[in-house]
């Protein structure tokens, strides 16, 4: 029997563009654009000031709050000055602006841990706060909140995800091909600090290579492979959670409100990376692909590192550009300006040619009702986009709109070319403005 979820989408995958292709080393720009709002919560506060010295790995901006993030020095070099650029998410958001020397001279803030298994178990979740680690598989969550759960919570299964179900992304394909013992040894880190019982890293099964180097790696730990049925959204965390252990996240809820924890194997490697080697999360490797793109890649790039470089160093592309986006096709964001620049939760840089960036006109529905079966939340679609278009944002609620996790199978399935996800987005936003009031 298949592991998976009730619903789900089969789009096309086009992995085969870059799936094998090795992680290569993008050389840091001469100047890099740090962005200090890079993570879920609240910005990072700059410790620096132009004409500031900086070293590789230094912070230079501090988490303002529970929920935020440290962030480093991507490079050695000079702060020229702290302006807005373009953020992932639109619009304009401040930077710190750093000229590289070209030394990577390394700053020692961190302090390495070899001996990783004499450390308390609530350290792992001070050294990912400094070493500012967050979700790296798009969600980008402070991993040190993660790594604390509510004292009344007894997490017994942590779960690596290493499904990557968004179509053309290989990034975390290569890192289980290319550094599998960095990523178990992640894993065994976060099981010892949360003390959990059972060990899971969950792959797809269109990843047989990965699946194969995983389990070599895991040989003689108590580490379970499983793989998992080829589908969308099934790296979703609670569409994995109920595929691996038929629990039920509530609605509301959290994976600890069911005794897991999910992380994806990037962030288990980064946080493998801080503790080993004192290194903080200032560089990740991104998928460059698309239709257009001559040549697909998987790059290992600095934070702060413009989406212009990464695509200059693919080739460019073979055509007029018609979208770009950060991310997945699925739950990325379009961007409006290549000058963009990396951050720790770029998984992606994919472009597309006019005719794809083409949204087509939207038609009445037709009630065929195709949303309601692949939606993996047990949503009906249909109605909260209704009451959303009716401004009956009380009625989305109760039809449960917060609950939506925005894979946007609903707007790829509807024959009428309705674009139920922004509907959806646009009721959780006003729902989240009435609570707040």
């Amino acid at each position: 029997m298949a592991i998976t979820f009730k619903g789900g989408i089969h789009p096309l995958e086009c992995k085969h563009l870059s799936e094998s292709k090795p992680i290569e080393i993008l050389p840091a720009p001469d100047k890099v654009f740090v962005l200090v709002s890079q993570h879920a919560g609240a910005p990072a506060k700059p410790l620096v000031k132009k004409g500031d010295e900086v070293k590789l790995g230094q912070k230079i901006a501090e988490a303002a709050g529970y929920i935020s993030a440290n962030i480093h020095s991507p490079v050695s070099g000079k702060v020229v000055k702290i302006e807005d650029v373009p953020h992932f998410a639109g619009g304009l958001s401040s930077a710190i602006i750093i000229e590289n020397n070209g030394q990577d001279a390394l700053s020692e803030e961190l302090e390495p841990h070899s001996k990783w298994q004499e450390l308390e178990p609530s350290e792992f979740a001070k050294i990912a706060s400094e070493a500012g680690i967050v979700g790296m598989g798009g969600a980008m969550f402070p991993t040190a909140v993660k790594l604390s759960p509510p004292k009344d919570k007894n997490i017994d299964i942590v779960i690596i995800n290493g499904a990557e179900c968004e179509p053309y992304l290989t990034a975390d394909h290569r890192l289980m091909l290319e550094y599998p013992e960095r990523i178990v040894e992640g894993a065994e880190m976060i099981k010892y600090a949360l003390g959990a019982k059972r060990l899971i890293i969950a792959i797809e099964r269109n990843k047989p290579d990965a699946i194969k180097t995983m389990i070599k790696s895991a040989k003689d730990k108590d580490i379970e492979i499983a793989p998992l049925k080829t589908k969308y959204p099934q790296g979703a965390e609670k569409q994995l959670i109920f595929a691996l252990t038929k629990r039920i996240v509530p609605s509301g809820g959290l994976p600890f409100d069911v005794d897991c924890y999910v992380q994806n194997v990037g962030t288990a490697m980064a946080l493998r990376d801080a503790v080993i080697d004192g290194k903080p999360l200032y560089e990740r490797v991104v998928t460059v692909s698309g239709p257009i793109v001559n040549e697909p890649k998987n790059l290992l790039a600095r934070v702060g590192t413009p989406l212009r470089t990464l695509l200059e160093t693919s080739g460019g592309t073979n055509a007029p550009i018609g979208k770009v986006i950060s991310g997945g096709p699925m739950m990325g964001l379009t961007q409006w300006s290549l000058d963009t620049p990396v951050t720790k939760g770029t998984s992606g840089l994919l472009v597309f040619p006019p005719e794809k960036a083409e949204i087509g006109f939207e038609k009445p529905c037709i009630s065929c009702a195709n949303c309601v079966d692949i939606c993996p939340m047990n949503l009906i679609p249909t109605q909260i986009t209704s009451a959303a278009k009716y401004e009956k944002f009380d009625i989305a609620k109760k039809l449960g709109a917060l609950d939506c996790i925005e894979c946007g199978s609903c707007s790829y399935i509807c024959p009428s070319n309705i674009n139920l996800l922004h509907y959806i987005r646009w009721a959780k936003w006003e729902i989240r403005q009435m609570q707040r009031k």
